[in-house]
């Protein structure tokens, strides 16, 4: 079954608000084989009406997102029951809920949330325990003597009250009205180190060759391979993945490389600290997005000054001087001075030239050296460079620098 999403608002075109449905969205329904072939964002208004009709000739399940709040922009309810030809009627079980919400924080109700109680008798509340705003679902109907309608449903465009929503309504309808599929699952791999060509060129044929359906996604230091097909076919693609790609391979199961770095020294019951300068605290960061990083954690040093290098990290002023503080050998005192003062098994560093000056002819901009000092061996330092604007440039020399930890974990 065509599945299509239409998001209201014109807060959304105006680019006030980020759209974040269709992440949401498509993950939750892949598990019932379905799969989003459209989403189009339109202003509030009866453009809305236009958007319906073209998604209703295509799919057999429309979601429309937005528009059922209580001012005068929110129209989604109302262009929708026009275009079905249904009364809207006032339902007071919806407004006794929408009453209770607001008694329970001592809230005065406005006159405007009595358009939120409406609905047709031939929709199907779906309740927002998050917000004021039910959902509706329309069954197929006739329309106008032609073919039924698809099946729609409107939800709430607040994320915190349409997941909900979204996880405990509308998956249990789809559920049952859905007819039987063949069984496919989607299998994801992380690779880092390896651009999007590299990836196709070591494992697209064979992959391709088993039937699946294979996609790649490129970020800043990673590829994401995504495989879809049946169990046999993914078990077997498995195994080619893991023997083409070797290192490069971070996870099988979508973790992002903080999580896997996290993972891995948790299950080792060992320790990690950070030093960095260009990076000024991503690879921090990064880490402790992560649950149970505390366990893990121990220290970070933003050491972006020289002066900071050796009063934090004993790098020596004279080390400094003489190679300069982008260098491998100021790169490798940094870690060391890192792991020495937190007392940890593990420690990175990051020094170098994000730019756009400050470059020279022997270290250009976008030069970086990452160290990583540990308990397992000598110092290792990598020299880079990435040719990026300044964001791009940190975010690169943060995940390879994750990476390298990874590989030496690993």
């Amino acid at each position: 079954m065509r599945v299509e999403v239409i998001n209201t608002g014109t807060e959304l075109l105006l680019g006030n608000v980020l759209n974040t449905h269709l992440q949401f969205l498509a993950e939750a329904l892949f598990p019932l084989g379905l799969r989003i072939a459209r989403q189009v964002t339109v202003p509030d208004g009866e453009v809305i009406c236009e958007a319906l009709a073209e998604a209703a000739a295509r799919a057999e399940i429309v979601l429309i997102t937005g528009g059922l709040g209580p001012t005068t922009d929110d129209l989604t309810r109302e262009i929708v029951s026009a275009w079905l030809g249904l009364e809207l009627v006032h339902d007071r079980e919806i407004m006794d809920a929408i009453e209770a919400r607001f008694a329970r924080r001592a809230m005065r109700i406005s006159p405007r949330n009595q358009r939120q109680a409406q609905r047709p008798r031939e929709a199907v509340v779906l309740w927002n325990h998050h917000g004021t705003a039910p959902g509706l679902y329309f069954p197929p109907m006739e329309k106008s003597g032609r073919e039924k309608s698809p099946h729609i449903f409107l939800l709430p465009g607040p994320p915190r009250e349409l997941k909900p929503m979204f996880t405990d309504s509308v998956l249990p309808i789809l559920a049952k009205v859905l007819p039987p599929r063949p069984a496919f699952a989607l299998s994801t791999f992380r690779i880092a180190g390896l651009g999007e060509s590299g990836v196709e060129e070591l494992v697209g044929e064979p992959l391709l060759a088993l039937g699946l359906e294979v996609g790649y996604c490129a970020r800043p230091g990673e590829v994401d391979l995504r495989l879809i097909g049946g169990a046999g076919e993914l078990a077997r693609a498995e195994a080619i993945v893991v023997e083409k790609l070797g290192a490069n391979l971070v996870t099988r199961d979508g973790r992002e490389l903080e999580k896997v770095v996290v993972d891995l020294l948790t299950a080792r019951g060992e320790t990690l600290a950070v030093a960095e300068s260009c990076t000024g605290g991503l690879i921090a960061h990064r880490v402790t997005n992560v649950p149970g990083a505390s366990a893990v954690f121990m220290q970070g040093f933003v050491t972006y000054a020289n002066d900071a290098k050796t009063r934090a990290l004993a790098v020596p002023a004279a080390l400094i001087r003489e190679h300069g503080a982008v260098s491998a050998e100021v790169a490798a005192a940094m870690a060391e001075g890192a792991r020495a003062a937190a007392g940890t098994d593990h420690a990175l560093a990051t020094t170098g030239i994000a730019g756009p000056g400050g470059g020279s002819a022997a270290k250009p901009v976008g030069t970086v050296f990452i160290a990583l000092a540990t308990k397992l061996g000598s110092t290792t330092v990598e020299r880079h460079r990435y040719q990026h604007e300044r964001k791009t440039f940190k975010n690169l020399t943060a995940q390879t620098a994750l990476d390298l930890l990874r590989r030496r974990l690993a």
